[in-house]
This record gives C-alpha cells, structure tokens and sequence, in this order.
C-alpha cells in the first residue's frame, strides 16, 4: 500500500474545514488517539449450502498489522486479547504482517502465535510480505504453530457438515492459483476463500465454487471524509474498501486492517477487528 503524504494531508485538511476544528486537536487526535482504537465490527453473513451444525460458526479476522516502527506491538498485543475474547471458532490473518522489515515478525509472531480459536488459526499473505520477505514471513508464523496457507485450503467441519476454507497467494505481487487451492474441495461444499487484495474478487466471484471472500489490503482509506469516503486507497483496494458486499450469491467483507502505512494517521477508519458469524 504506497500513499502519497501531500494527499494524506490534503485530505487531513479538508476534514479541519468539514469539522471545523483546530488543526492541533484533529491532528492529535489523528495521528495518536484513533490508530489505537480498536473497533469489533460483527456481521452475520448467510452462505447457501452451509449444513446445520455449522448455522452460527464464527470467524474473527485480523488483517494488515504492519509492525514497526508506527505500529507498536502493544496494540497488536490488545488486538490479540480481544480476539480471543471473542472465542471464535476459526481465526484467520488476512496478510501484510510487518511494513519495511522482515525481521520484524519475529516480535510479532510471538504474540500472534496467543491467538486462540477451537478449529484454529490460519494465516496468508499480502504484498507488503512480498515487498520485505515473504519466506522469512512464513517461516517466522509457522515456527510458532501459524500455518500459512499459499494457494492451499483445507476442509472445516463441525457435528457432519463442513466447508472449504482456501488460502490463494498475493494478488499484486504473489502467484495466485485458485484452482490449485480448491485442489481439494468437494463438491457442493460452502468456500471460505483468504485473499489479501479486495478488488480480485470481480474475477473471483464469478467462481460457483466461492462463497465468501475475506480481503483486507485497503486500511478503508486510513482518512475517510463524510460524505466522500477515502480520497486514496492503494492499488486492487478501490473498488471495494471495507465492509460487507454482496453480489451473485457471493459475499465479499473487507477488514480495515489494524496498523496504519505512512503517514500513520486514521481519521474515521479505526483499526478493526471482525467477527463474522456465518448462518443459513
């Protein structure tokens, strides 16, 4: 995710006049006070074909953490806990784990690896792993128990239903092969597809095999204006920059990611932590 600093703070300023605030306040508020403010955001998304026992399973997503040197550990730290508050059945990171380097999973992944859900937690990854090191990102979650699925998937179950959940590599700057992480599906089940960059789903969705795709990517914009939105979203996170879509029986739900790019400011975009709780 490249941004330009002058829009940033271009936008910055078009809120002051919208607000009408003292630049010193909003800044503040911007730079120190929201980027540490976690939102849980729940929604409740119905996938057809999902059996019975699965009415009602939850997924919490963490995305786009970002570590150091704007995104302290100790935010990750608070995200940790209240995802694990939650109970989820299945937690899934959505990619973009440091920002400029590698090593820096290694204080990361010890802390990801507290996540607790009862059918696991599973990971992919983003561009940013791609920019930096995406062997050392993997090695460093899987060393502490974080598989990381890379054009893989692998069944769900719960009582005598299950579905399909499939990991596909960087869209901007991996390989992603959707066929060969759906090498293992069986017919008629429900898909869970893990795909860092939101946009590939207009390609994606037209797949009958998918029911859901889970993206981040796109931090909602970092600054959103009212009544506007994002005045800049990165590359392959335009169209669709956070929340809930829907189209052709497929679900799209965008995460807004937990740590911030340069300039390392939200303003009306908190860092977001979803629970996703799937029915029939």
């Amino acid at each position: 995710m490249k941004l330009d600093r002058s829009g940033f703070l271009k936008a910055l300023s078009h809120v002051l006049l919208a607000y009408g605030l003292g630049s010193v306040g909003l800044f503040e508020y911007s730079y120190h006070l929201e980027p540490d403010w976690l939102d849980v955001k729940k929604v409740r998304i119905p996938l057809q074909g999902l059996g019975s026992t699965l009415d009602g399973f939850r997924i919490v997503q963490l995305s786009d953490i970002h570590l150091s040197p704007h995104t302290e550990i100790n935010l990750v730290q608070r995200a940790v806990e209240t995802a694990n508050r939650l109970n989820p059945d299945l937690l899934v990171i959505t990619g973009d784990y440091v920002l400029d380097f590698a090593e820096s999973i290694f204080e990361l992944a010890p802390v990801l690896a507290q996540l607790n859900a009862t059918q696991g937690v599973y990971a992919i990854l983003g561009n940013h792993d791609y920019w930096t090191d995406p062997e050392l990102i993997r090695l460093g979650l899987e060393e502490r128990g974080i598989p990381v699925l890379i054009n893989e998937g692998i069944p769900i179950h719960s009582g005598h239903d299950s579905f399909y959940m499939a990991g596909i590599d960087d869209g901007w700057s991996g390989q992603p092969d959707l066929d060969q992480a759906l090498s293992n599906w069986s017919m008629g089940m429900p898909t869970v597809l893990l795909m860092h960059e939101p946009d590939f789903w207009d390609q994606l969705s037209s797949d009958p095999r998918i029911s859901l795709q889970l993206s981040g990517h796109s931090h909602g914009g970092q600054v959103r204006l009212p009544g506007y939105g994002a005045p800049i979203l990165p590359e392959y996170g335009r169209i669709y920059d956070q929340g809930l879509f829907h189209k052709n029986g497929n679900w799209l739900y965008v995460n807004r990611g937990i740590g911030v790019v340069p300039p390392p400011v939200r303003l009306n975009c908190r860092p977001e932590i979803t629970e996703i709780t799937l029915t029939i």
